[in-house]
């Protein structure tokens, strides 16, 4: 039986399908092969002998020539380049395509419909920054609520029209419309996180600090950065910080998914660098957190190693990579008890989940450091569930995603009809 010829797209490579698409490769589960931009293609193909490139339809960095509709038309000049390169990729091949992944924006799919045999499966992150949230404290401008109008109708089109959508994560599902739901699929991706072996108490020496962290890709609002700083300047004020070590991992400059670095922007006219900078100024006992900055990810991995305890005051998000890495290293975490992290945190199995309180969060942090032997359960609890999302557990849970896709190109759930329906009286 010939294997399914299957083909992930995104602009961006590594991106979060490039590790499956090499495993499905490796395992024989599927002649597979990931589509980039010529650039990546030729920065990455001595290490990876399964990458295609596209040629986008113009540039797709920076503005686009209309701001409100800025990704629709990124996304039509990604896909007009695709669907040509597929198109001669079957060619080449001599077959046709059986499935194609493409991430809704970076891999825009909006223009393969119709056009391919091939079924569609379409990632989407979460439909809008609106249905995302974002703190109050720091709105979006109408121009950005404008914009998100149409990201929203580009995304509810694929779901429409995709033969499968998969989100990260049952809440990201949530927020597209209940008529829509029953047409995404919910699977966070697959990892190879290898836990290094943390350093026994007397590796570490004796009289070493009790380090709290806070580690996300950005130090954002949305992430729980400011939830973060504020926790930790009180606890200095108040005397529960001796011999403790902070540290803030992630980069104060990323992009983020929320609107206060406009904020920032705005208050401070350019006096003031970034969030982080400005929280500072709101909490000035948190001028003992450390940023290290954005670290080379052997670098990175060390430091997690020696983190006592994570917070993860997260505010707004669908799926963080961060936390998996966290947990999948056997951090001992504490998170909150809404959003996507219930589903990857169990209270009191492998962390504990806080509701939003400060005086809630802080009991939580002096009762764990007191009790290291809570800390080593959650932390062996957390490697466990990292282990149920290691690529080799779940590429055959994509694999049958994908094979339910192929089936619904065959045989759609909504056939057309016969005939309108008469009209009601």
């Amino acid at each position: 039986m010939q294997k399914p010829l299957i083909v992930f797209v995104g602009a961006v490579y590594p991106s979060q399908y490039s590790l499956l698409c090499s495993h499905l490769r490796a395992t024989g589960l599927a002649d597979s092969w990931f589509m980039t931009t010529p650039g990546h293609k030729a920065n990455h193909e001595k290490d990876c002998d399964h990458l295609l490139s596209f040629q986008p339809d113009g540039k797709i960095v920076g503005p686009q020539s209309y701001y409100y509709s800025s990704k629709i038309e990124r996304s039509a000049r990604i896909c007009r380049g695709v669907l040509k390169a597929l198109k001669d990729f079957e060619k080449a091949q001599g077959r046709r395509i059986d499935v194609v992944v493409a991430h809704s924006l970076w891999g825009a799919p909006n223009w393969l419909y119709d056009e391919l045999e091939a079924a569609i499966v379409s990632y989407i992150e979460f439909p809008s920054y609106r249905a995302h949230g974002n703190d109050a404290a720091y709105p979006p401008d109408e121009a950005q609520r404008l914009a998100d109008r149409n990201t929203e109708m580009l995304h509810f089109h694929q779901v429409l029209c995709s033969d499968l959508t998969i989100v990260p994560s049952a809440h990201a599902r949530s927020m597209f419309p209940p008529l829509l739901q029953d047409r995404i699929a919910v699977q966070f991706e697959g990892f190879d996180i290898q836990p290094p072996l943390r350093k026994s108490a007397a590796e570490a020496g004796a009289g070493q600090p009790f380090t709290v962290a806070f580690s996300a890709r950005d130090l954002s609002s949305a992430k729980g950065f400011e939830t973060y700083m504020r926790l930790v300047d009180r606890m200095v004020r108040e005397g529960h910080a001796d011999n403790t070590r902070f540290i803030a991992i992630g980069d104060p400059t990323a992009a983020t998914y929320g609107y206060e670095q406009q904020w920032v922007e705005r208050r401070y006219g350019g006096k003031v660098a970034s969030f982080r900078d400005h929280l500072l100024q709101v909490y000035p006992a948190a001028q003992v957190v450390e940023f290290p900055g954005r670290l080379p990810y052997a670098e990175f991995a060390a430091m997690l190693a020696g983190v006592d305890l994570f917070l993860y005051p997260l505010r707004y998000g669908v799926a963080n990579w961060g936390l998996m890495e966290i947990l999948a290293r056997g951090g001992c975490i504490i998170g909150s008890n809404w959003g996507f992290i219930p589903e990857l945190v169990q209270n009191d199995v492998n962390g504990l989940l806080l509701p939003d309180n400060d005086d809630a969060w802080i009991a939580a942090i002096r009762a764990l450091r007191a009790d290291p032997a809570r800390r080593a359960r959650y932390s062996q609890a957390a490697q466990a569930t990292g282990a149920q999302y290691h690529i080799g557990t779940l590429a055959p849970r994509f694999m049958a995603l994908f094979q339910r896709a192929m089936a619904h190109r065959q045989a759609p759930l909504i056939a057309p009809t016969q005939a309108a329906p008469a009209a009601l009286a």
